[in-house]
């Protein structure tokens, strides 16, 4: 099989398992109109709730404040058990806090290039849409391709918006190009 075929099989798959029932502990209805659900405009699609009720998943109808960033129409968001937000898969490539955080894909956002927040709401990380200079490290873009070639690694900012982490395209501060970049807070 080829590394096309191959990717191509590995996308379908994600965007199967987004769209299929979650675990057991939540329950999925589908919407047959644009809802407000917990204030998050739900698209006519599937939406996911925990137990109790409240919003666990969907994909928004609209650009959207989530945390401290604003998600784009056609996005996926997921929020924890508590409201508080989680992570995104954005319709496509957002710029987000100087980041040109990678989204969608001809599959749409299900494609797995995540966003995650702090419970805070403060951004904690995503694949980058193209390699880039963050906070003067030189860092790579990643996301499924880079997955398959174990090129995974995000771009990781602590809470107080200083980076945490990524993968190098350049030597830098001691480390070899390719090496995962780690600071402390």
């Amino acid at each position: 099989m080829s590394t096309t075929a191959i990717v191509v099989s590995i996308a379908i798959g994600l965007a199967c398992a987004a769209q299929a029932v979650a675990p057991d502990e939540t329950s999925r209805r589908k919407l047959h109109r644009p809802e407000v659900i917990q204030g998050y405009p739900c698209a006519e699609t599937y939406a996911w709730f925990y137990p109790d009720g409240h919003l666990k998943r969907c994909t928004v109808s609209q650009e959207t404040a989530f945390g401290e960033i604003k998600v784009p129409s056609g996005s996926i968001v997921e929020l924890l058990p508590d409201g508080r937000p989680d992570y995104a898969m954005m319709a496509h490539d957002l710029l987000v806090l100087d980041l040109d955080c990678s989204g969608g894909g001809p599959l749409g956002p299900s494609e797995g290039a995540m966003t995650t927040l702090y419970p805070s709401g403060k951004f904690k990380a995503c694949f980058l849409a193209k390699d880039q200079v963050v906070q003067g490290v030189p860092c790579a873009h990643g996301g499924i391709l880079q997955a398959i070639a174990h090129r995974d690694v995000p771009v990781e900012l602590y809470e107080n918006g200083r980076l945490k982490s990524c993968l190098l395209t350049a030597d830098y501060a001691g480390r070899h190009n390719g090496d995962r970049f780690l600071q402390g807070p």
